[in-house]
């Protein structure tokens, strides 16, 4: 069964932007690690609050990717733009679902 890994990180003060992109930059690593799919979301209500998403099927691909060279060397660059500690949780894939993006969807009607 699939699981998606939740990082949930917190940029120092004036890094939100430069975290942000850094975050994206090693999410897509993931994908060299076993990863099917990964997201990167920022919040609104809280510019220094960064959510990293990333799917596999098996734990050990995540866990070489958290404790591998890229993003060992990766933290380290960043030490200093992100607050400790990184407490990240799995969660077991139960229903995704969603509209395909390259599918037509009907007009929504018009309101009354």
């Amino acid at each position: 069964m699939a699981g998606v890994v939740h990082i949930p990180w917190y940029a120092t003060l004036f890094r939100g932007d430069r975290f942000t992109e850094a975050v994206a930059e090693i999410a897509q690593v993931s994908l060299r690690y076993g990863a099917t799919d990964y997201t990167v979301y920022r919040s609104r209500d809280d510019a220094y609050k960064v959510l990293q998403l990333a799917t596999f099927e098996n734990k050990g691909d995540f866990d070489a990717y958290w404790y591998g060279p890229d993003f060992t060397t990766w933290r380290a660059d960043h030490t200093g733009w992100f607050q400790v500690p990184i407490l990240y949780t799995w969660h077991d894939v139960v229903v995704h679902g969603g509209i395909a993006s390259d599918a037509v969807s009907p007009a929504r009607a018009a309101p009354s």
